[in-house]
């Protein structure tokens, strides 16, 4: 880590910044939650309880407005395809954008710019368009304003925490956000027969308002430094990429995450799973569950976060995270019965939280504030990015091979290219702190 960038955010001094005192009992595998008591960090971090249940109404009701219209699990997969494509070139541009103007500004702006959006997805919605391409366009306008924001939003955080509280925060908010990845698919399983689709945009677009008001709140972030003014172009973001180039764990860290989210991702298999294999369980209820199953997961390994974050050889815990990740895939497919998919997807959720606090720990440990956007650029193309590529991957040989076998072979070979790559990568097995 940048020693001196640590120092300057984190002194040792009195108060919220002194070291933490040995967690004893229960508590020592328990989350850390010292960064809520800062007021700003508070307040961004409390924002998104409301609006990560918001978001995943969307997530869950666009996939199923489309198969609803052409009944096909491929063009679930094709319109994740539409989101893809503007998310990278906006995530990687957004992140330049980060390291050059105020991120508080930038975050205004995005933010106003998702809520029209999903307003937008309301209107559609309520009107009966019933226009494949016209969400295809929405989603891809909307993917275009995250891809800005997200490198903003996580860059900031570090600005807003001391150094030695970032995997805190990060465990804090990541928890949240899958919080938000039960509670908003169960939801929307459950209103959807109630309400319908159309208000479940408008739920979004309401929460949103909550996360304009808590990013006003926040104090003004411009660059640090007194160095000239940088531009946000292609120069800037091949410099990202050739900082990590040039710390090859990191590159590493990246392609592990990759391999798992590609090849072992099944989300836009869901709602085909939910409409046949599951059935019998009722529809809503199927679909609700199985995109809660991961989430769930992911929640418990963040909540008890104590009995792994202190380990000390990252490169392995990821390795085995992804490692186990696929197996729990695999295991899903396999099964014929809902609540032993959904106990598989749920243990492939405790392994995505273990690898994303050891990839995080990677990716604080090397960068530095003026890098900290463009590397939350790659991040979120990388986060975001590899499932988009999975739910075509999935979607098409879902529809040629059966949901089922689609599913189970995909977790299989994540398993045989991460141990691939870990067998032939030797940095990556010893990297440590």
């Amino acid at each position: 880590m940048d020693t001196s960038e640590s120092s300057s955010t984190a002194p040792d001094t009195a108060g919220p910044d002194a070291p933490a005192p040995p967690r004893r009992g229960w508590r020592r595998w328990a989350m850390d939650t010292r960064p809520l008591r800062i007021p700003a960090y508070r307040r961004l971090w409390s924002s998104t309880v409301v609006t990560a249940v918001g978001s995943q109404l969307t997530a869950v009701a666009v996939p199923k407005q489309i198969y609803d219209i052409t009944h096909s699990s491929a063009w679930v997969g094709y319109a994740s395809l539409a989101g893809l494509v503007p998310m990278v070139v906006f995530a990687l541009w957004g992140g330049a954008v980060a390291d050059t103007v105020d991120r508080r500004k930038l975050l205004l702006v995005t933010n106003c710019g998702i809520a029209v959006t999903s307003l937008l997805f309301w209107a559609q919605a309520v009107t009966g368009l019933d226009s494949v391409p016209v969400l295809m366009v929405l989603l891809a306008v909307q993917q275009a304003f995250f891809g800005l924001n997200s490198p903003a939003r996580n860059a900031s955080i570090a600005r807003l925490v001391p150094a030695r509280e970032l995997p805190a925060a990060n465990a804090l908010g990541s928890t949240v956000m899958q919080t938000g990845a039960v509670a908003g698919p169960l939801l929307a399983g459950v209103l959807i027969p109630v309400i319908g689709l159309p208000e479940l945009y408008l739920i979004d677009a309401l929460a949103l308002c909550v996360t304009v008001w808590a990013v006003f709140r926040l104090p003004a972030l411009p660059p640090l430094g007194d160095g000239p003014a940088r531009r946000a172009g292609l120069r800037a973001v091949a410099e990202g990429f050739r900082y990590i180039s040039g710390h090859k764990v990191l590159l590493l860290s990246f392609l592990a995450d990759i391999v798992a989210m590609v090849f072992g991702m099944p989300r836009a298999l869901f709602p085909e799973l939910a409409a046949q294999t599951y059935a019998s369980w009722g529809e809503g209820l199927a679909l609700g569950v199985l995109f809660a199953g991961i989430p769930v997961g992911a929640v418990l390994g963040g909540l008890f976060s104590g009995v792994f974050s202190r380990a000390r050889r990252h490169g392995w815990m990821v390795i085995g995270a992804v490692v186990a990740w696929g197996i729990a895939v695999a295991g899903a497919g396999l099964s014929g019965n809902l609540w032993v998919a959904v106990a598989f997807l749920a243990a492939a959720g405790v392994a995505d939280m273990v690898s994303m606090v050891f990839r995080g720990a990677i990716l604080l440990s090397a960068a530095t504030d003026d890098m900290r956007g463009r590397m939350q650029g790659v991040f979120t193309v990388v986060v975001v990015g590899g499932p988009r590529l999975a739910d075509v991957l999935h979607g098409t040989a879902g529809s040629a091979f059966g949901p089922r076998v689609a599913v189970a072979a995909g977790g299989a070979l994540v398993v045989v290219v991460m141990l691939a790559l870990a067998a032939a990568v030797p940095a990556l097995r010893r990297y440590r702190i």
